[in-house]
């Protein structure tokens, strides 16, 4: 592009239309871009020769020299760039095919950690680099919460995370706890509970920290967060339960479960609540699509209707007012669920067969065990537990052959094993 006609020679038009002929042969060239360097050189020397050059522009052969060489160096010029901007493109090639070999890895790797061939065994590795973000966006979780600050899970809490780790395989099992630090979702390493240990070490299984003042923001609960004083309310661990679990399914969509149900089979619907009684909701396991409308309006419901001396308040008669806005509800018959503006209405059998009323039968021997062929869980309603009934091993009780049938690791870790250390300390 430099080529211009010789300043100095007497035939300037000449030199002109030689420097142009040059220019337009090497920008034919320039195109060639699959040519290799030799096979450019060839063709400059048949296309324009220094004979040729005299003989063709009558120019002197002083300057066709220095035109030729020149033509010459800039197509050694564009080789060396070819040879750069190759290396270049081969690098980033290399840097993206590797990009996504290790994602494709990764993605192999997490969809084989969720395969049921085994719900326990070490961590796996990617799970410590999945986000909360990663892990809920594909509104399938099964979430629960703690709001107390204890990191050490009872048995029956850990019985609740296990069964519905075993039933719901194929997707996370999210659990929110308020102990944890703020940017913390695994304890030292050295750490000593049992509990935690135990589902930390499940496949499908995800401890993240509580974080109510961020979860609130984005909703109508925030204004709520701000002025309510939770040193004075006689109910806080549940009411700040009950608004967690309402943004969780909001922001992130899912199936909520309290942390004293028992799973036994998959849920088969995904908007809905659970029937505690005729016309009454209870709001201890539901299940939406983030951002639905109904947990929306239940969420304004608690703000504009708290009170937090009346225990259940923001919790099942939140979820019945809401209900009953919409719904004509009548009584159940025989065990047909019932269905309301998208939202089903499962019958009281699917989760409550043992009514709370009757608690205790959980934690007496049967000479049969029900099957409860009719239930999807099995609430066994802790609140009601104020004598704090243990679950020990070798009691025949009902609540120790749940814990035999769907979190056997629970039970061989928490219950029998809690027996051993107690009968080792006595000796």
């Amino acid at each position: 592009r430099n080529i211009q006609p010789e300043e100095n020679h007497s035939i300037t038009a000449s030199n002109s239309s030689a420097a142009c002929h040059v220019k337009r042969i090497l920008f034919q060239l320039e195109g060639m871009t699959e040519s290799k360097q030799e096979d450019k050189t060839n063709i400059l020397q048949q296309s324009f020769s220094v004979q040729e050059c005299r003989n063709t522009f009558s120019s002197s052969l002083h300057y066709c020299r220095e035109l030729h060489a020149e033509a010459s160096g800039v197509i050694l010029d564009l080789y060396q760039r070819k040879l750069r901007s190759g290396k270049a493109r081969m690098l980033k090639e290399i840097q993206l095919v590797l990009c996504f070999f290790f994602v494709f890895v990764f993605a192999i790797l997490y969809e084989l950690s969720l395969q049921s061939g085994g719900i326990f065994s070490f961590t796996p590795i990617t799970k410590r680099f999945l986000t909360q973000g990663d892990v809920m966006s594909q509104s399938r979780s099964i979430i629960f919460v703690e709001t107390t600050d204890r990191l050490e899970p009872p048995p029956l809490v850990s019985c609740s995370v296990e069964s519905a780790a075993r039933i719901y395989h194929d997707r996370p099992v999210v659990f929110f706890m308020k102990g944890l630090n703020n940017n913390s979702t695994w304890l030292d390493s050295n750490y000593t509970y049992a509990a935690f240990s135990l589902l930390s070490a499940m496949k499908n299984v995800f401890i993240f920290p509580l974080q109510m003042e961020t979860l609130f923001q984005k909703t109508p609960l925030v204004t709520w967060w701000y002025k309510v004083n939770a040193t004075q309310e006689k109910h806080w661990v549940h009411i700040s339960s009950d608004a967690s679990r309402l943004a969780l399914i909001w922001k992130y969509g899912g199936i909520y479960m309290d942390t004293d149900v028992i799973s036994i089979r998959p849920i088969p619907v995904a908007n809905f609540l659970a029937a505690q009684a005729s016309q009454f909701s209870s709001n201890g396991i539901f299940g939406f699509p983030h951002h639905h409308w109904f947990i929306w309006d239940c969420m304004k419901d608690f703000v504009q209707n708290y009170n937090g001396h009346v225990w259940g308040n923001q919790g099942p008669f939140l979820m019945t007012r809401r209900l009953q806005a919409l719904c004509n509800l009548t009584n159940f018959h025989n065990m047909e669920d019932q269905s309301c503006q998208n939202i089903s209405f499962l019958h009281p059998q699917r989760f409550y067969p043992i009514p709370y009323p009757a608690w205790r039968q959980y934690y007496e021997v049967w000479d049969t065990n029900p099957d409860f062929n009719d239930s999807y869980a099995l609430h066994l309603w802790n609140f009601m537990n104020k004598e704090h009934k243990p679950v020990v091993a070798g009691s025949n009780i009902l609540v120790e052959n749940l814990y035999k049938t769907y979190c056997p690791t629970t039970y061989k870790d928490l219950i029998q094993g809690s027996g051993h250390m107690q009968q080792n300390k006595t000796e």
